[in-house]
């Protein structure tokens, strides 16, 4: 898997019902609007890519399954 952007994140997690629940510094906060998950997305630079550790953290707090981050 390769890293990808906050932008494409950010795409993915509001097309599977995120929202934008509020931003604190560089982080955008992401809470799903059925089970109340919550995703803090860090937009350190909308095009430079999320280091692969992260974004597996991400796709972990998300739920969302590994094959729809690409």
């Amino acid at each position: 898997m390769r890293p990808i952007t906050a932008k494409k994140i950010i795409k993915i997690l509001e097309d599977n019902d995120f929202v934008l629940s509020r931003q604190k510094g560089s982080h955008k906060i992401f809470v799903h609007s059925l089970s109340g998950i919550t995703v803090p997305v860090p937009i350190h630079g909308k095009n430079k890519p999320i280091h692969i550790g992260t974004l597996f953290a991400l796709i972990k707090q998300s739920k969302i399954p590994k094959n729809k981050f690409k």
